[in-house]
């Protein structure tokens, strides 16, 4: 497994497993040099601003995340029950 800078995460592009488009990474949430959660912001058109409107983002449990390389897949699990 290739190591990277946490730093390459922020802005990249965030999809559900489902492929729907989710938002970008904005930060990560780091206890005793583990990544605990993932700060995303909702991005134009994603499913996360047609669920959360007024929101500006969410925190994504690191155990939801599938995948990171050029963009970040997570489980739909993560996506906000809508009202």
């Amino acid at each position: 497994m290739a190591m990277s800078k946490l730093s390459n995460t922020f802005g990249m592009r965030v999809f559900t497993d489902e492929g729907d488009y989710f938002g970008e990474v904005e930060d990560a949430v780091v206890s005793a040099s583990k990544i605990v959660s993932w700060k995303v912001q909702s991005g134009s058109n994603s499913i996360l601003q047609k669920l959360v409107k007024n929101a500006k983002g969410v925190i994504v449990p690191h155990q939801l995340v599938k995948s990171i390389g050029d963009i970040m897949i997570i489980s739909n699990a993560a996506l906000p029950k809508s009202n």
